[in-house]
């Protein structure tokens, strides 16, 4: 899960994204509705945590813009503005969830995993290929029966390519799911997780290497 978190208050912001980073979501952070709306429109989110007043503007006038547009992307709104028709407004301007400051971290990293899940329910909570398997709920990997460890960037890695059997995945589409903006796409990141992802499954090989293009999980 990428998600991109929206919070101009400094040290929240990196308490909220220390919390995401550690519950293995890829984040992305910013504290403007300017700087959020040029990443937004050009990656792929998979839920947005906006606190509602920002330096540029109220999120709730950019969320509801979005949405007249097709916009999808569940959106948490994060605010200190508890107020009733606060919080209906919130809903009726294109939020999914509206949690009021101050609040639990750990609640907040439960509500956007259920948002994340709810965006995807067009996909089984359960991935299979060949004798592989995960349980994207609770975080599982089995192989042959054999639970693994896995570090939440692994895990990752394989559930991108687990919803693209027999594709050949990219190393920059693998980059701009998995890892943060700050990654230099030119970096060898995705070779090393993928070696340590290769020791991990075993023999056979699942993930194979597609010269030129990046990588495959086959059969």
């Amino acid at each position: 899960m990428r998600v991109m978190v929206v919070e101009d208050d400094e040290d929240l912001r990196l308490a909220v994204t220390t919390e995401l980073a550690g519950a293995g979501l890829t984040v992305d952070q910013t504290g403007a509705i300017g700087a959020a709306d040029a990443a937004l429109s050009t990656g792929d989110y998979d839920c947005v945590v906006f606190d509602r007043m920002l330096p540029d503007g109220d999120a709730i006038t950019y969320v509801h813009r979005r949405r007249q547009e097709g916009w999808a992307v569940p959106v948490l709104f994060l605010t200190a503005r508890d107020s009733l028709a606060d919080i209906v407004a919130g809903f009726e301007h294109g939020g999914d969830d509206y949690l009021v400051k101050p609040f639990a971290v750990a609640e907040l990293t439960a509500r956007v995993l259920t948002l994340g899940r709810r965006a995807g329910t067009g996909r089984p909570s359960v991935l299979r290929h060949g004798d592989l398997e995960m349980d994207c709920a609770r975080r599982q990997v089995r192989r042959a029966g054999v639970l693994l460890v896995l570090t939440s960037k692994e895990f990752a890695v394989l559930e991108y390519l687990l919803t693209r059997p027999e594709q050949a995945v990219p190393r920059t589409e693998l980059i701009e799911h998995c890892w943060d903006s700050s990654t230099d796409p030119m970096s060898n990141v995705v070779d090393v997780v993928v070696g340590r992802l290769r020791a991990k499954l075993r023999k056979p090989d699942l993930i194979h290497t597609v010269r030129g293009r990046g990588y495959r999980l086959a059969s």
